[in-house]
């Protein structure tokens, strides 16, 4: 079917709306927005940004008046906080933005707790326990939540933990995956959480948010993209393993979301990538002599493969908005 801002250009173009009715029409038919979908806007970016300037003020307040401030001060009112965001998220309800934000900062605050409580008692536990006790603890939080921003932060303590874990007991691991252990990891994380949460978005209409989604893709493209150009620079003899890896994962992505599930953002992902590791694989042979031809032809190859990249998901943007 075509979209309302194609069906609207076509009727300006044919004459049947004027001038002056464009804004009308465009308002009309939802494309621009109006007074009441911007007042939603700016209000719940406003509670978002006053909700984080909470949690954000309470730790630096206890860190700027540490000497000041007893340990009992400190703990009750931290905890104080976390009562308050949760009986907040009770009487508001999940359903409300209100809610997601007062759940969200109680997870906020349960981390500045965990990390008074190390730099208090002095523990001496590691930097990974703290970031996965977190994740642990607030994980019925996330369950009950339910919206992508408790996911996407659960997943990012994740990966925080996975890492600092493996910098500090890498033994078997490293004789596994080599020297970018840690990428491997990161992208082994992301990945399984980007497949599974878009086979779960099928069933639960509350995680299909796109920005949750690319935000994943961008963990998993990333580091899998660096760990090509790792093995193109440094000859290691994981070069064959990481670039079959980094194919098998442009060859998925294209066809995901080219042919199942077209996403733009996705394929203007995996372009730049492409373009990034021809071009590394390209420097290398033929910057060994420095020649100033080899310079001028990587420049007009870089402009040749980001007009071509631009060509493409232009034709792409037409096709999925007719």
């Amino acid at each position: 079917m075509t979209s309302p801002r194609k069906l609207i250009i076509m009727l300006i173009e044919q004459g049947s709306i004027t001038v002056d009715n464009i804004d009308e029409a465009l308002r009309a038919t939802q494309v621009a927005p109006d007074i009441k979908t911007w007042r939603t806007f700016i209000d719940h970016l406003l509670l978002w940004l006053g909700g984080l300037a909470l949690v954000f003020s309470g730790l630096f307040f206890i860190a700027y008046n540490w000497n000041e401030i007893g340990r009992f001060a400190k703990f009750g009112s931290v905890e104080i906080c976390v009562v308050l965001a949760v009986i907040a998220f009770c009487k508001l309800g999940q359903s409300t933005i209100s809610g997601k934000v007062s759940i969200f900062m109680a997870a906020i605050f349960l981390g500045v707790l965990l990390a008074l409580y190390g730099q208090t008692y002095q523990t001496g536990a590691d930097l990974w326990q703290l970031f996965f006790n977190w994740a642990l603890l607030i994980l019925p939080w996330v369950f009950i939540g339910r919206f992508p921003a408790m996911w996407i932060l659960w997943i990012l303590l994740i990966n925080l933990s996975v890492v600092l874990y493996f910098q500090e007991f890498r033994g078997v691991l490293w004789l596994m995956l080599g020297s970018m252990d840690m990428l491997w990891l990161v992208f082994l994380v992301n990945t399984v959480a980007l497949i599974a949460w878009e086979f779960l978005a099928r069933k639960w209409s509350w995680l299909s948010e796109r920005w949750a989604i690319r935000l994943l893709a961008v963990g998993s493209g990333v580091s899998i993209t660096w760990l090509a150009l790792h093995a193109i620079l440094d000859n290691r003899s994981t070069e064959i393993g990481a670039g079959l890896v980094w194919l098998t994962w442009l060859a998925a992505l294209y066809f995901i979301y080219r042919k199942v599930k077209p996403d733009l953002f996705m394929l203007a992902g995996g372009c730049l990538s492409g373009t990034v590791v021809l071009i590394v694989l390209l420097s290398k042979h033929l910057l060994k002599g420095w020649a100033a031809g080899s310079f001028l032809f990587l420049a007009l190859l870089i402009i040749g493969l980001g007009a071509g990249a631009a060509v493409w998901l232009r034709d792409v943007h037409r096709e999925l908005e007719s």
